[in-house]
């Protein structure tokens, strides 16, 4: 399943970047259409560090496999209604993994009606197939759904440079937004330095994916 995980994370990181700028143009902010940066052509996208390095090294220690691709440039200030529409571009991210999940559960039940007799279990946390026919599609749906769930649900805590920290910004007064703006810059550094380095965020990582696979498992 290694390979399916990074196919699936390769296309739910850059999608979601993607996304980010779909939603800013249409809330009238051409930034990242002038930039080429609404293209489905990955490369443009690719960030060596979190869309590959990254990734292959959590694969390669067991851990949930998290990445992320090179940011879209959006403009707030060009968007129509800056602090309203910026949550809604930020959240556009999310909202496109949750689609892609949803796809992912699609190519698990066709795999399992194209192979009659066939069936899903999860026997204490293992899941197990039974006479399934297009394995390839299952798996690569599983993957799909899984990892695009984890990733959009990794991507709302409010903490920056997440998306759900648009929420919390959203939520701050216009009068203290400086000072917001400060703290912000030092936030950056420690989230990534707490996701990737402290143990317990790493732990609590782990079992958020496992409990999201476990609950995803449990649909089909």
């Amino acid at each position: 399943m290694t390979g399916y995980y990074l196919l699936a994370l390769f296309v739910a990181i850059i999608l979601h970047e993607i996304s980010h700028g779909w939603a800013a143009l249409a809330f009238g902010d051409t930034t990242a259409r002038d930039a080429g940066r609404l293209t489905l052509n990955p490369i443009p996208h690719i960030d060596p560090v979190g869309t590959i390095l990254l990734p292959v090294l959590l694969t390669l220690s067991g851990l949930p496999i998290i990445g992320w691709a090179k940011p879209v440039p959006v403009n707030v200030s060009r968007l129509r209604r800056p602090r309203s529409h910026a949550v809604w571009v930020s959240l556009a991210g999310p909202a496109t993994n949750a689609v892609l999940s949803f796809v992912g559960w699609i190519l698990c039940r066709l795999a399992l009606a194209l192979s009659p007799g066939a069936s899903a279990l999860n026997y204490g946390g293992s899941f197990v197939t039974v006479n399934l026919n297009y394995s390839w599609l299952f798996n690569l749906g599983f993957a799909l759904g899984v990892v695009n769930l984890f990733v959009g649900a990794f991507n709302l805590i409010p903490l920056p440079p997440l998306d759900g920290s648009a929420l919390l910004e959203r939520l701050i007064p216009t009068r203290n937004l400086g000072s917001y703006y400060r703290v912000r810059q030092n936030l950056l550094i420690i989230t990534m330095v707490v996701v990737l380095v402290d143990s317990q965020t790493t732990h609590l990582l782990s079992h958020l994916f496992v409990t999201l696979e476990s609950w995803w498992w449990s649909l089909l």
